[in-house]
């Protein structure tokens, strides 16, 4: 019955599954070896050659068989006419007569070189020499039996009797075989040169043969391989010879029609390329483009970027600044949510900065300034940098300098390695280990520079995708405190740009190794040893000057210094800025003001009257711009300087240092 349509399809039964024919497999490769001419060489000379054997071998053999027959007959006939003979004469007991047949043979056979009659009875009669060695002899033998006439017994002697067909004695003719060895010798030899005369004129035969059938062939295959070379104007010149059957034409040759079919795939070729290398330039116009149209677009979009960090700053820096004062006049219920709007503020300025440096590498406005590096130095600095982190998770870190040192961008190099201890840091287990070493490296003249920690390792199917932005590996949750998957991303963009890249080599709980190679730098002096940073000083009475054409920025920067003890005159004016600081009475210890001010003021002009009017005064510009030209102009004026936005521990350190700069010499 047939069963009723549905919408579904039915998954058909085990029995119909193995009633179902089985799919066809896939043909198998044929592996072709040698060469054509070689293979036709083979297949005409070996059927000729066996075949010339076969006969050779049978013909040879007939003819070895008729001699040995012949040789054996003439033998055998020696030995029986000599029986024949000699009966009576045996019977009788005549030696004489015995010995007169002997020679009589002797000298009728060349080959026959000795006779020897005998009997039981002790008679033996021989002729001829008695042979050394039986090795070229062949021994004939015949008995002697009486004939008819002679078994009468009148004929016998006294006492004898007639035995019927026994024999009365025995015949011996040795027969020499060199001359018979000498014509099979002749035979075999002129059996085998008719064979190998044979085989030659097969061999020439078919070796004409097959270059005629292998010469054209090689030109179709030179055709072909220069087609598949690029070379689409080749060709292939065979042709077949005219020809006809019975005023009809005939059938062309194969290679003929094979090189014409290869003639015609050539000329189809290169149509073809005609075409599509008109169809690619075309293609390759349009890509270029919209590659530079897109190009042009992503280096607008990351100058944009770079250029609006100031107005993306700002708004941090006095979040920054505001969340700060509020922290000590918070009550213990407010705290929490203070201290938790600190960490989110620090968390978008890590963000913003990450950001804000990949546009910048992307869009090729960072240039490197490559000078002599000490590592010694660096990795004391780093040590610093990650003391804190490192003692809070209970890693140990090693640094192994060596003494070496390297041609490089200090700045960028501190960027790379300080992500790769941090990142190592976080995935280190308590109370492991992370080694920061300079090793001599695989190619003369350079340096290793290594971080290995011992943690859990990455496993094969990330250690391509962690250079990806925003990919983390154990973040599924983005917990915002193990960062945003975007170190490891301006890293490699860093590398790039000093002319190296970042290796891995990392396995499942056996911890992972980053590593970059960097030009070798000569041997540098043993680094001075640096004095741990003084202790925080108190600010209170501290004179400062804020200028800053932000209202808000001016306004929580004002109330932080206050806390904090200082006092505090704020100007939203360059021009302003500069006469309170000229006025006679005026006495300010530290300077802060922002780089760029309204009205197209120029805030490097304030901080030059500063040193001007005020020299014992400390000028720090406050800048939201990080463009590298914008950088390089402050550090070529010399200024001190800190980018927006600014962490207040990090602005408090550097007030300290004015403190202690005017307390050092009241201790003198």
């Amino acid at each position: 019955m047939t069963p009723p349509a549905t919408g579904f399809a039915v998954p058909p039964t085990a029995t119909q599954i193995d009633a179902m024919p089985p799919e066809p497999e896939a043909p198998s490769t044929i592996v072709i070896s040698g060469s054509l001419q070689r293979d036709l060489l083979r297949l005409g000379v070996v059927p000729c050659a066996a075949a010339a054997l076969a006969l050779t071998a049978w013909f040879t053999h007939s003819r070895l068989d008729t001699l040995e027959s012949a040789f054996n007959a003439e033998g055998q006939a020696i030995a029986l006419q000599v029986a024949s003979l000699s009966d009576l004469s045996l019977y009788a007991g005549d030696l004489s007569a015995l010995q007169n047949v002997t020679n009589a043979a002797l000298r009728g056979n060349s080959q026959v070189t000795r006779i020897e009659i005998s009997n039981s009875a002790g008679v033996f009669v021989s002729s001829g020499p008695s042979p050394a060695s039986m090795e070229n002899l062949r021994v004939f033998t015949a008995p002697v039996q009486l004939r008819e006439a002679s078994r009468a017994s009148a004929f016998s002697p006294a006492g004898s009797t007639a035995a019927g067909d026994t024999p009365i004695g025995l015949v011996q003719a040795f027969r020499d075989t060199t001359s018979y060895a000498r014509e099979r010798t002749r035979s075999l030899v002129a059996g085998i040169g008719i064979a190998l005369i044979a085989i030659l004129v097969a061999w020439a035969s078919v070796r004409h043969m097959a270059r005629t059938v292998a010469r054209p062939l090689r030109r179709v295959s030179r055709t072909v391989a220069a087609l598949e070379a690029g070379h689409f104007d080749a060709r292939c010149d065979v042709q077949a010879a005219p020809s006809s059957h019975r005023g009809r034409p005939g059938r062309p040759h194969e290679l003929a029609s094979l090189a014409h079919d290869v003639n015609r795939l050539a000329e189809q070729l290169e149509h073809n390329q005609q075409v599509s290398e008109e169809r690619v330039r075309q293609a390759t116009a349009v890509a270029l483009q919209r590659m530079a149209e897109a190009e042009q677009a992503a280096l607008s979009r990351a100058r944009f970027l770079a250029a609006a960090s100031h107005d993306l700053r700002q708004p941090l820096h006095a979040m920054g600044l505001f969340i700060d004062g509020l922290l000590p006049s918070a009550t213990p219920a407010q705290r929490p949510a203070v201290l938790r709007l600190q960490e989110s503020t620090q968390f978008m300025s890590m963000l913003l900065d990450d950001l804000l440096e990949i546009s910048r590498l992307d869009a090729q406005v960072l240039t490197p300034s490559v000078a002599t590096v000490s590592l010694e130095g660096l990795f004391d600095h780093l040590a610093g940098q990650h003391a804190a982190q490192a003692a809070e998770a209970r890693v140990r870190m090693i640094f192994k300098a060596q003494g070496r040192a390297v041609r490089s961008d200090a700045a960028m190099l501190v960027r790379i390695i300080g992500n790769l201890i941090g990142n190592a840091i976080r995935h280190a287990p308590p109370e492991g280990t992370v080694m920061v070493a300079a090793r001599r490296g695989s190619t003369p003249g350079t340096v290793r520079i290594e971080v290995r920690d011992n943690g859990i390792g990455i496993a094969p199917i990330h250690q391509q995708r962690i250079f990806e932005e925003f990919y983390q590996v154990a973040n599924t949750e983005r917990d915002r405190r193990q960062g945003f998957g975007l170190g490891l991303a301006i890293c490699a963009r860093v590398a790039t740009l000093l002319g190296t890249h970042i290796e891995l080599r990392s396995a499942l709980l056996l911890g992972s190794t980053f590593s970059l190679t960097l030009p070798v730098a000569s041997a540098v002096g043993a680094p001075r040893p640096v004095a741990p940073p003084p202790p925080m000083a108190p600010l209170a009475g501290l004179r400062c000057l804020v200028v800053d054409d932000d209202d808000v920025i001016l306004h929580g920067t004002e109330q932080l210094l206050q806390q904090w003890g200082c006092e505090v005159v704020c100007t939203v004016s360059g021009t302003a800025a500069i006469q309170l600081m000229g006025e006679e009475d005026a006495q300010f210890d530290v300077v802060l003001c922002d780089l760029q001010l309204a009205r197209d003021e120029d805030g490097m002009a304030v901080i030059e009257a500063a040193r001007r009017l005020h020299p014992q005064a400390l000028a720090v510009l406050v800048t939201g711009a990080t463009g590298p030209d914008a950088l390089q102009r402050l550090r070529q004026q010399g200024a001190t300087f800190l980018t927006k936005p600014v962490a207040p521990a990090k602005l408090r350190a550097l007030l300290s240092t004015r403190r202690h700069a005017q307390q050092q010499p009241a201790h003198a």
